[in-house]
């Protein structure tokens, strides 16, 4: 099968690569203001269904909604471990974020594919390479002076931090396992076919728990923090398929581990316009320093670090890979959304 080949549009792909960070940087912004209005538990329903929503109407245009025979041919065990697993991810994301900040939940969250990677070599067998485990000890090393510096800044004013950053690294492990039942499952469904039934299940775990009739109430500039939360998925995923269309994929994804640096400058730009709605990040130098610590290891893991997970991205197959993706997709672009997240997280 010929290799694929990007368009060399390069700063066309970085600028959709830019963007891409820039709606995963601002999510807990969005997130934060949402929460303070409605519940969490409204706030993930609210967001499954407008994804499921949009993802049926997308696949129904294309003629593509999956039927009861297709669905069948799957593990169905599969199919309910990643929906509950993808809901407990965002719902204990967003119960962290309550209980610390957001500069706080994007740095803790880095620690996905540190658990994603355990998996890897625990179920597949994969290998790391030496290369990987430097980049590793980045994140670990940034991880923890970070950790230190928001315990002592955060502890006295907010008691519940110990329990939100515990919250938050749940939700980075709820992820993990999604993502290794994801990887199962594409051996079966396409990857749109399964968002469409994780996306529909999920909300119908929510619905009991969720209170709609909260939506009345919300003012104007809330509302639009919810909605943009709730297309957050498909818009980045989108912006990060075209990227991949047109620049390097390890380029693609050094660009995207910038995302707790984003998700810092967000919120003090949000902290001065928004005084009212969001609070000012409590980040020594020594924490700033961690935040860059974690965004080096992910960036050397995911441009130097692969080879030896991925052993046919030396012989450019793994390119390939992402050719294959191409033919799977999502409501915006044409991304197959467990693989590209294994290349650039794992």
């Amino acid at each position: 099968m010929p290799l694929h080949q990007n368009s060399g549009r390069w700063r066309l792909g970085l600028a959709l690569a830019l963007i891409t960070v820039s709606f995963w940087g601002v999510l807990p912004i969005a997130l934060t203001v949402a929460l303070q209005a409605i519940d969490p538990y409204t706030v993930t329903w609210f967001r499954f269904l407008i994804s499921f929503l949009l993802l049926a109407a997308f696949l129904g245009l294309r003629g593509q909604l999956p039927t009861w025979k297709i669905l069948k041919a799957a593990r169905l065990e599969l199919l309910a471990i990643a929906t509950v697993f993808l809901a407990a991810n965002y719902l204990l994301f967003v119960l962290g974020l309550i209980n610390t900040s957001p500069a706080n939940s994007q740095v803790i969250i880095q620690l996905s594919p540190v658990f994603l990677t355990v998996g890897g070599l625990m179920i597949f067998k994969e290998r790391y390479a030496r290369s990987q485990w430097l980049g590793l000890g980045l994140l670990m090393a940034g991880m923890s002076l970070f950790f230190n510096d928001q315990l002592r800044e955060l502890a006295i004013a907010s008691p519940n931090y110990l329990l939100g950053s515990g919250i938050l690294v749940l939700a980075a492990a709820a992820w993990a396992v999604y993502a290794l039942a994801q990887k199962q499952l594409l051996q079966q469904l396409p990857s749109a076919t399964i968002m469409l039934v994780i996306y529909g299940g999920s909300a119908l775990l929510f619905t009991p728990f969720s209170s709609p009739e909260q939506l009345l109430d919300l003012t104007p500039f809330q509302w639009g923090m919810l909605l943009f939360a709730a297309l957050n998925t498909l818009l980045a995923y989108g912006a990060f398929a075209e990227a991949l269309n047109h620049w390097e994929a390890s380029r693609v994804g050094a660009v995207i581990s910038l995302t707790p640096i984003v998700t810092l400058g967000a919120v003090a730009i949000a902290a001065q316009l928004l005084p009212s709605s969001i609070a000012a990040e409590q980040i020594t130098r020594l924490g700033f320093a961690g935040a860059v610590l974690v965004v080096a290891g992910s960036f050397y893991d995911r441009v130097w670090g692969s080879d030896s997970l991925y052993p046919n991205r030396s012989s450019g197959r793994w390119i390939d890979r992402c050719a294959r993706i191409a033919k799977c997709y999502t409501p915006i672009g044409k991304l197959e959304f467990w693989y590209c997240s294994l290349l650039f997280v794992g």
